[in-house]
C-alpha cells in the first residue's frame, strides 16, 4: 500500500526505528538505493533500511563525487526515497556542507526530509570518493566539532561519523581520530577504504565497544566480504553505496546500443521490467483504490434548469 495516509505510515521518527535496529545483535544490511523505485525495489527484498550514497547521488544528476551537490539536492533524494519505502534511510552526509553552524543546517534539513542516520567524513573541500587517492583530511579537532555540532542539532538523527585517515596515517592514525569523534558524540564509526581483512580486525578489536559500519562497494580498494565476514570481524552495519546504480546504468547502456543498432528495443524485451511489474514494485492499482475510496464520482444527470 503506498503511504499516502495516516494509517500507513510509521509511528516512530525514522532517527529511534533506525537505532532500534542498530542495537539488535544482528549486523545491519543496508543498501545503496539512488531513487525512489530503487527503494521500493529494496524494501520488496526484504531489507529494513537503506543507504543514499553521495556519489549514487551525483551520478544521478550527471556529476562527480566531488562534493558538488547541495543540502537542499539531498534533501530532494532523502524525501523520495524514506517517502516511497517506509524505512529508515542512512545518508551520505559527505563533509558536512562547510563548519560547524552548516553541520547543524545539514542535519536539521536531513532529518526533517526524513533521513534516520546520516554519516560526516573528516575530509576538506573538494573531496573525493574515499577509495581514491590523494585525499586530504581536516584537523582532527575541526571534524570533532562537526561531530560536535550535529549531535547538539540532531533530535533523534543517528551521527556516523567516518574517517579517511587510515590511508594516510594508517589504522593507528585513523583509530586515534575515532576515539576523539566518539567523544565528541557520534553514535558509530565508518573506518573507510580499509584494504584487507586485517585492518578491518585490527580496527575493530582497538575499539571493540563501538558500533561499526564497513563498505562494501566495487572496483574500489576493499577486495569483496560477505555480510557474515563483516560480521564477524566485529562490524555493525554494512552499505553497498553504488551497486544497484552500477546494474541500472549498464542495463541503460545496452538498451541505448540496442536501438542505435537494431532500430528499436524488439530484442531487448526479455532484459526489461514489464508493465505489469512496474505497476506492482510502485502499487499503482493501490493508488487507484485509493483515489477511488476518497471521492466517489458522481454523473450528472439530465441538463440543470435555467433560472
Amino acid at each position: 500500500m503506498p503511504y499516502l495516509v495516516a494509517a500507513d505510515l510509521p509511528l516512530k521518527p525514522a532517527g529511534l526505528r533506525f537505532r532500534t535496529l542498530l542495537e539488535r545483535p544482528q549486523i545491519l544490511r543496508l543498501p545503496g538505493t539512488h531513487n525512489g523505485l530503487a527503494a521500493l525495489q529494496a524494501g520488496k527484498a526484504g531489507f529494513e533500511a537503506l543507504y543514499l550514497s553521495g556519489a549514487g547521488m551525483s551520478a544521478s544528476m550527471g556529476l562527480p563525487d566531488l562534493g558538488i551537490i547541495t543540502i537542499d539536492d539531498v534533501c530532494f533524494f532523502i524525501r523520495q526515497v524514506a517517502r516511497a519505502s517506509g524505512l529508515p534511510v542512512l545518508v551520505d552526509g559527505d563533509t558536512g556542507y562547510g563548519e560547524a553552524l552548516n553541520v547543524m543546517h545539514m542535519v536539521r534539513a536531513f532529518e526533517e526530509a526524513g533521513a534516520g542516520a546520516v554519516h560526516i567524513e573528516d575530509q576538506i573541500l573538494p573531496k573525493k570518493c574515499g577509495h581514491l587517492n590523494n585525499k586530504k583530511l581536516a584537523d582532527p579537532d575541526d571534524m570533532a566539532a562537526k561531530v560536535a555540532a550535529a549531535a547538539k542539532a540532531r533530535r533523534n538523527l543517528v551521527i556516523i561519523a567516518r574517517t579517511d585517515a587510515a590511508a594516510s596515517e594508517g589504522i593507528d592514525g585513523a583509530v586515534a581520530r575515532a576515539r576523539r569523534y566518539i567523544e565528541a558524540g557520534a553514535d558509530a564509526i565508518f573506518p573507510e577504504a580499509l584494504t584487507n581483512a586485517e585492518m578491518f580486525r585490527a580496527f575493530a578489536k582497538a575499539m571493540p565497544d563501538v558500533k561499526l559500519l564497513a563498505n562494501m562497494t566495487e572496483f574500489g580498494r576493499t577486495p569483496f566480504f560477505t555480510t557474515s565476514e563483516f560480521e564477524a570481524m566485529g562490524y555493525r552495519m554494512v552499505i553497498w553505496p553504488v551497486s544497484a546504480l552500477r546494474a541500472a546504468n549498464k542495463a541503460q547502456e545496452r538498451v541505448f546500443a540496442a536501438i542505435r543498432r537494431d532500430g528499436g528495443t524488439q530484442n531487448m524485451l526479455d532484459q526489461m521490467q514489464t508493465r505489469a511489474e512496474l505497476y506492482d514494485t510502485i502499487g499503482y492499482h493501490a493508488y487507484e483504490a485509493l483515489d477511488a475510496s476518497i471521492v466517489e464520482t458522481i454523473v450528472p444527470q439530465g441538463m440543470p434548469q435555467r433560472g
